[in-house]
């Protein structure tokens, strides 16, 4: 059987880069080419196709119709080449991802969703980390994280997950006694419970409950998601966080004050560098992550 002729893989490998990060420059400094040198792979590649895939124009590439055509086809048999060289490697290989995941999303939203992961893919193993300020650490000593935030560095690949509102979440005993019509009195003795990764909700919460003015007697900060609601449930004080934590707890000692929708500042977002998508435990993770909406 003759074998059919196959296009040259630096030149397929090339196209893929660039249109995964979206430039040509980022493809060519990972690759570690000259932008001439690029270009001249994705030259070779529009030969052996017959096909113009990207246009130029004052050194920047845009994928054309044939090109985004040429990569619908292309990608999902690259991966299947990857699954099966993949296959083929040491069974006992483990594909390690070193993950930064806030604790309150690891427990709430990750760890009861990861046995689907683990069926799915047995090699890939997950080290956790759930210490503060992870997006500075993403490409150094975590190769991707789940963050809280408005809007992620743009030099980010981003995924936003969820989008909620903000509730203030107190213990049964203290909502009965601050009522269910909002009074700034009553507030103003209170104590609020600020998570450091949602500082601006508060301001948000109080603008919606038009309470602009109000002053409390303190604000507790707290960096732990599962100890904020612990301290809500308590008695300790009100705590401003998400619909989402307060649905996911499942905590009958705790009950939300007043039935106003405010729409929070942050929401989740995965977050990776852009080259790392081609690391296979990332890519995984990712395409996980996305497709089953935890």
């Amino acid at each position: 059987m003759a074998v059919r002729r196959l296009p040259p893989l630096r030149a397929l490998e090339a196209f893929v880069r660039v249109v995964r990060l979206g430039s040509a420059k980022a493809a060519a400094s990972e690759l570690g080419l000259s932008p001439s040198a690029l270009s001249r792979r994705v030259a070779a590649l529009e030969d052996f196709t017959g096909k113009r895939l990207f246009t130029r124009q004052h050194q920047a590439m845009k994928l054309t119709d044939e090109g985004q055509a040429f990569y619908a086809a292309v990608s999902p048999k690259l991966e299947e080449l990857a699954e099966a060289v993949e296959a083929q490697v040491d069974p006992g290989r483990v594909l390690r991802l070193h993950l930064g995941v806030p604790s309150l999303f690891g427990g709430q939203r990750l760890f009861p969703r990861l046995p689907e992961l683990r069926k799915q893919h047995p090699r890939l193993h997950i080290d956790i980390d759930t210490s503060p300020h992870l997006d500075t650490r993403v490409g150094d000593t975590l190769d991707a994280a789940i963050i809280l935030s408005k809007e992620p560095d743009p030099g980010f690949h981003a995924v936003q997950l969820d989008q909620n509102n903000v509730y203030a979440i107190t213990s049964q005993a203290l909502a009965k006694e601050i009522g269910n019509v909002p009074d700034p009195d009553k507030l103003a003795r209170q104590t609020f419970l600020i998570h450091h990764d949602l500082p601006d909700s508060f301001d948000a919460w109080k603008a919606a409950m038009n309470l602009t003015r109000l002053q409390p007697a303190a604000i507790d900060h707290f960096d732990s998601g599962q100890l904020i609601l612990e301290a809500a449930a308590q008695g300790l004080g009100i705590a401003i966080m998400h619909d989402d934590h307060f649905n996911r707890s499942g905590d009958t000692r705790l009950a939300r004050l007043y039935d106003v929708d405010v729409k929070s500042p942050y929401s989740y977002w995965f977050i990776c560098r852009p080259r790392d998508l081609e690391s296979r435990p990332v890519k995984i993770f990712h395409e996980w992550i996305v497709k089953a909406g935890v």
